[in-house]
Formats: C-alpha cells, sequence, structure tokens
C-alpha cells in the first residue's frame, strides 16, 4: 500500500473569485469566456480596481484541485508545485496543511505567487486572467522523486507543457520517477492549444502515461475525429486508459480492460468552471479503491454536476456525501 492516492504535478495558482455585474464586466473590454495569461503588474491593476468588491481566495490551479477532490472524499494526496512566501503563497500552504495534502515544496523566497482572477458574469461565464509568476518556475529540481514513488498515481497538468525550459523538464522528471518506481501516470490536456502546439513533449508523454483525462475538443486535437466518441475510439490506438467529458453528453471511459458511457446528470450551471478538474479527482479516487470505473464515472459526473451549480472550482462541503449518493444508488 503507497502512502498517496494521487501526486499532482501543475501550477500553483490562487483563485480570486470576483462576481461582477454585466455593466462592469463591459467596460472592461475583455471578450466573455476566455482565458488570458497577464503579467504580475497587470494583475495587480485588474484587483485594485475592484478593491471595494470582497473578492473569494480559492487555492487551486486545475490538477490541484482534482488532488483536492481525491482528499476531499477520503483519498490521501500530495502535490508538487511552486509558490512564493507573499500573502498568496502562505495561504496556498496553509489551505493544503488544513486540507491534510502534502505539499511538497516550501514557499520560495522572494517570488509572486501565481494568481488566476476568476471574473463570474451573471450568465454563469467565466472569465479568466492568469499570472502565472513562480508557479511557471516549476523545473525538475522541485520534483520530489521519493514523492512521487510514493504514490499509485502522478496526475501531470497539461497546462505545464506550456513552460519549455522548466515545467517539461519537469514532467519528465517527474515520469521517469514514475516508471522506476511503479507509479502509474495519468495526464490531462488542460486545453486544446497543448497538445496542438507543445505537440511533441505532450506525445512524449502520453506514451508513457496509463490515463488520459480530455474534454471533447482536446480529444479531438490528440486524436481526430468529428466527434466524441470517434476521438474516444482513436485515443485506443496512443493510450491504454481514456476518460472523454463531453458536458451535458456525458462521458466516455475506457479503463482496465471496461469501455462504456456515462450520461451526464441534468442540472442548471452556475459556474462552468472546474468539472473536468473534479471528475478527474473524484475517478482516480473511485479506481485506487477498486470501485468499478463505469460506478467511478457516474459519482465523478455526479460531483461534476454538483461543482458547475455552485461559484468556485470545487466543493468545499459534502464531496464525500454526494460520491456515496451517487456511487452506490
Amino acid at each position: 500500500m503507497k502512502e498517496f492516492d494521487v501526486i499532482g504535478l501543475g501550477n500553483s495558482l490562487v483563485d480570486i473569485l470576483l462576481e461582477l455585474t454585466d455593466g462592469e464586466f463591459a467596460a472592461l473590454g475583455f471578450e466573455k469566456g476566455t482565458m488570458r495569461l497577464v503579467e504580475p503588474a497587470e494583475q495587480a491593476g485588474l484587483l485594485a480596481a475592484f478593491r471595494d468588491h470582497e473578492p473569494r481566495l480559492v487555492s487551486g490551479g486545475s490538477v490541484a484541485n482534482s488532488v483536492i477532490a481525491c482528499s476531499q472524499l477520503g483519498g490521501k494526496g500530495a502535490f508538487l508545485g511552486c509558490v512564493g512566501d507573499d500573502r498568496y503563497g502562505l495561504h496556498y500552504a496553509t489551505e493544503f496543511q488544513e486540507l491534510n495534502i502534502d505539499f511538497a515544496n516550501a514557499p520560495l523566497v522572494g517570488e509572486t505567487t501565481g494568481t488566476c482572477v476568476s471574473i463570474i458574469t451573471p450568465d454563469a461565464e467565466r472569465t479568466m486572467r492568469t499570472s502565472l509568476a513562480v508557479s511557471s518556475h516549476l523545473a525538475a529540481r522541485h520534483v520530489r522523486p521519493e514523492k512521487v514513488s510514493a504514490a499509485t498515481w502522478l496526475f501531470v497538468e497539461g497546462y505545464v507543457f506550456a513552460n519549455p525550459s522548466t515545467g517539461q523538464h519537469a514532467i519528465r522528471e517527474a515520469v521517469r520517477a514514475a516508471k522506476a518506481h511503479g507509479t502509474k501516470v495519468a495526464l490531462t490536456c488542460s486545453d486544446a492549444f497543448i497538445p496542438q502546439v507543445f505537440g511533441e513533449p505532450f506525445r512524449e508523454a502520453l506514451a508513457q502515461s496509463d490515463l488520459l483525462f480530455c474534454n471533447a475538443t482536446e480529444a479531438m486535437a490528440v486524436a481526430g475525429g468529428y466527434t466524441a466518441e470517434e476521438s474516444f475510439q482513436n485515443l485506443k490506438a496512443l493510450v491504454p486508459g481514456a476518460v472523454v467529458t463531453d458536458g451535458p453528453n456525458g462521458a466516455f471511459v475506457r479503463y482496465d480492460g471496461e469501455e462504456c458511457h456515462v450520461p451526464a446528470f441534468a442540472c442548471h450551471p452556475v459556474d462552468l468552471t472546474g468539472a473536468g478538474d473534479m471528475f478527474a479527482g473524484a475517478f482516480l479516487y473511485g479506481v485506487t479503491r477498486n470501485v468499478a470505473p463505469q460506478k467511478a464515472a457516474r459519482a465523478a459526473n455526479f460531483l461534476a454536476m454538483k461543482v458547475i451549480t455552485q461559484i468556485g472550482a470545487r466543493l468545499h462541503h459534502g464531496a464525500r456525501q454526494f460520491w456515496d449518493e451517487a456511487a452506490w444508488s
């Protein structure tokens, strides 16, 4: 039995949730629903403009959210990422401690922590401005092989491929450690542009992975095809296990010799972000507990639905209760 169920490798970002009216959003001139990378100074200016609002701080990052989900369900998680020793970094490290997740690297002295300002409008769309700051410094030297070897799964965030001089080396080092110690490798696309722009290193990692998580658009970018199902079938030639989520159309799952389609749960979404992160974390929790893939995917779908019916990319209460409600009903 290994010490950790999942160790994540990804960007450590503090989500700053900002709810704006349509008028306030229009004044910014941003294209709705976009995610854009910005420099720390621009991020500081955006936050200063809405200092009279009460933003909520939530420690996150895509794969970090998945590790948190696994932990909330009763799994044991660890995380490899970089934060600074500023207000946001100390918030991040403290929150992970409270969540009982092993945050493998101490805050880096004098560095600025990455933030993601998530602007939520009344139509449930989320427009994001991300300042990666020190999170993008994640490199091979920050990978702790002894932590990777102590985990059942290594879960790699696709966004890390976007840093060729640092992040790609971190991924190679983590995958090398995983392969050397019988740790299974799961990979997420994060966004369709990752396999499109960083195709060579992405495919190098995919060839060594046991499981890929992606949505329909990302699956098409990786494996071709015109539908989620067609892309899902094409992935069979590239990776042993795959989960292709398709929003309200459910998810296609291939894992441990089983293949199935699991329908989504109908809902009225409030904030569309975080569904994929929750699905991955819940599914990995399930398979580490020898739950049948179809049952794990059903529970993961239910938890993903719960996430998008509230503000924020993760659940703060009730995750375990929802799992039990879905998995065994």
